[in-house]
């Protein structure tokens, strides 16, 4: 005789059948401090946060009861800053560990598809402009539109016969090219390129380049350090600086970029799933890079927000694979003369 197999429901058992949606955590019962401790985030970023994708986040769906947006982001919010599904951040709200990466996969596409909203380079003249002159105000470098560089974030290996995502170093990663303004704040991240392939080739196939070649700003550029080739809207500092204009371009040049390596560090910081500390993410190369891409959302947030400052260096496991630099310069001899140009003008 065949037994009945009772598939049960654990938050029906702790909840019941009464409520449509699971508000198990309620934000006004704990303080601010204690948020931010577990969350990472105050109460009035999080009452923000479910304004903003409260309605996404409420989609009909076709179990008995949905979690509400406020503990879907609360648990990702976990997930984000403390890089664990443990059973303690679970508890905390009240939903099991699978709920909890259910909520992490619901905020993150959520966060994901209003990515263009938060990173984007400024279009008026008059942002622009400002742009220009908080960049020359830290170093005297003139006409930079931002600064860019490439971050590794360690993935699992997404099976044994797919080497692409093996970077210099034999760890499994995603290669993140992302540009900055000189306050930290993202102008541009592209999350998805394989650990294998060096910077100035994820550049060269990135639709930053497309951009800058086709429509973006021609009276500016960005800086790149010396993983990345000289190009008339890149500047590149010199690898033998001979003369003092030379040798005072590289120092304001160097100073300038410096942004970009403060940026990753407080990203890492306040994300510490994307720090190593915690392992590697444990998604697919896609699914890793829509995480990324959203805590790079909420990076841009917080800081509209105030919430963010410098932070200290992260602890993460995973560093930068060095580049091997090769000098190639010569071959766009208009990138050159621009750069050339520059010295004289501003650093003779």
């Amino acid at each position: 005789m065949a037994v009945p197999i009772a598939v049960l429901d654990c938050d029906l058992l702790l909840y019941g059948r009464g409520h449509r949606t699971l508000d198990r955590f309620k934000l006004e019962d704990v303080t601010d401090e204690y948020l931010v401790s577990t969350y990472g985030f105050p109460r009035q970023f999080i009452y923000y946060l479910v304004d903003l994708l409260g309605a996404t986040l409420s989609r009909p769906t076709q179990r008995s009861r949905a979690i509400s947006p406020e503990t879907q982001i609360l648990a990702a919010l976990g997930f984000y800053t403390s890089g664990s599904f443990q059973t303690r951040m679970g508890d905390a709200i009240g939903i099991s560990q699978a709920s909890m990466s259910r909520c992490v996969a619901n905020v993150t596409e959520a966060l994901v598809e209003r990515a263009s909203q938060f990173i984007h380079f400024p279009e008026d003249e008059a942002t622009v402009q400002s742009l220009k002159d908080d960049f020359y105000g830290l170093a005297g470098m003139p006409g930079v539109l931002g600064v860019v560089d490439c971050t590794h974030v360690a993935i699992k290996a997404p099976n044994a016969e797919d080497l692409s995502y093996v970077n210099r170093k034999g760890l499994h990663s995603l290669n993140c090219l992302m540009v900055c303004d000189s306050r930290g704040v993202l102008l541009s991240a592209e999350t998805h390129w394989p650990g294998s392939l060096p910077n100035c080739t994820v550049l060269e196939q990135a639709a930053l380049t497309s951009q800058f070649e086709t429509e973006l700003h021609k009276d500016g550029w960005l800086l790149g350090d010396s993983s990345f080739l000289l190009r008339t809207w890149l500047m590149t500092p010199l690898h033998i600086p001979e003369t003092p204009a030379e040798y005072r371009y590289n120092v304001a040049h160097s100073a300038t970029h410096n942004v970009i390596e403060r940026t990753f560090r407080t990203i890492r910081s306040r994300f510490r799933c994307l720090d190593g500390s915690k392992g590697t993410l444990q998604y697919s190369p896609e699914k890793s890079s829509h995480i990324i891409l959203a805590c790079c959302v909420l990076h841009n947030i917080s800081l509209e927000h105030g919430l963010d400052v410098w932070s200290s260096p992260a602890t993460g496991h995973l560093e930068q694979p060095e580049e091997e630099y090769e000098q190639m310069e010569s071959v766009d001899s208009e990138a050159c003369r621009i750069r050339q140009e520059l010295l004289l003008t501003h650093f003779s």
